[in-house]
């Protein structure tokens, strides 16, 4: 099997046809530039010696070389060995507080952008266990069920905002039974919920919900975004920023409710985690994961890749040397000594 280790860097191979127009255009103007001041054919007579031709050969070889370059940094790879192997790994599902309240700038940029940073750095650390995704404002919502597609997790993360709610509001219960109900047809001895909030929620329904949860072998886990003194919620009105009021017009001021959150993950069997210390808790986070009795899953193919950068590395070496020794000039009447500038 073929691959390209960086394929991403051969988008820049799109430039290279760009600059032979560019060399193209720039000679025809040269040319342009000589006949306004006398004839192009007497021009080539005084100048006996230069090529074009050669101009092109330069210009050709160090196009070809820059792009031997690009190949060999995208590493073209090869597959030679194929085996099979069986993973154990945890199922871990992420519910992600999407309401207005994360819009709150108590911590920079906002609480919603912390917390997206955050789980990115946190999937990375997840990588081998399975993942899914559940949003929750006014309700919870399933973003993605379990799967080892981190790529789709992050891209889902990336685009969570509070317009996806459907309705307004802070019900970690929701989200909980969401995580019961999609954990419920797994084989998984054990099996954790991860709640990111600033926890306001102010229902005791969510304590019973990590209760049930822990029952039925599902450690619930809280992370808190933000600060407990608060601060205002900035939001879009009419094209306009503004900030979100209540129903009398007074600005409204949302804080980090830590105790809440605390008492979730206390009766959820888990810990509860400040965002503020990003580093600290994405290492406790992941060695209590690690702690969860694993699954075996199915299965699946492995792929050793051998590395051939080091031929198109040689090769633009090659090219570029070449047209370093090439002169622009014709070798008519000359020595070899001339033609290679010498």
């Amino acid at each position: 099997m073929f691959r390209f280790e960086e394929s991403f860097i051969l988008w820049f191979l799109i430039f290279i046809p760009f600059c032979f127009l560019v060399f193209h255009l720039s000679n025809k103007w040269k040319q342009s530039q000589i006949e306004k001041v006398g004839d192009y054919k007497v021009f080539s007579r005084l100048f006996p010696n230069w090529s074009l031709k050669r101009e092109w050969l330069k210009a050709s070889l160090l196009l070809i070389a820059m792009s031997m370059l690009l190949i060999s940094w995208a590493n073209p790879q090869w597959g030679n060995r194929k085996q099979k192997i069986k993973a154990k790994s945890s199922d871990v599902i992420i519910a992600l507080d999407i309401s207005q309240s994360m819009l709150a700038t108590d911590i920079s940029p906002n609480r919603m952008e912390r917390s997206k940073f955050f789980l990115n750095e946190l999937i990375k650390k997840l990588r081998g266990d399975r993942i899914g995704l559940v949003y929750f404002a006014g309700s919870a919502y399933l973003q993605m069920p379990l799967t080892n597609d981190y790529a789709s997790a992050e891209t889902f993360i990336k685009s969570a905002n509070p317009t996806q709610a459907g309705t307004q509001g802070t019900v970690i219960a929701d989200a909980i039974e969401m995580a019961q109900s999609i954990f419920s047809d797994d084989k998984a001895a054990q099996k954790a919920l991860i709640v990111i909030s600033d926890g306001e929620n102010h229902e005791s329904e969510a304590i019973e919900a990590a209760k049930t949860a822990l029952e039925n072998g599902i450690f619930v886990f809280t992370i808190g975004v933000g600060t407990t003194e608060g601060s205002r919620i900035p939001i879009v009105e009419k094209g306009k920023r503004v900030y979100k009021t209540d129903r009398s017009g007074n600005p409204v001021t949302s804080a980090l409710n830590v105790s809440m959150l605390k008492d979730i993950a206390e009766a959820g069997g888990g810990q509860f985690y400040s965002l503020d210390q990003t580093m600290s808790a994405l290492n406790k986070i992941d060695r209590e994961i690690d702690k969860l009795e694993k699954q075996e899953v199915e299965q699946r193919s492995f792929t050793d890749y051998n590395s051939y950068f080091q031929y198109f590395l040689f090769l633009a070496i090659l090219l570029l040397t070449i047209e370093y020794f090439i002169s622009n000039l014709s070798n008519r009447n000359r020595s070899w000594k001339s033609i290679f500038g010498i």
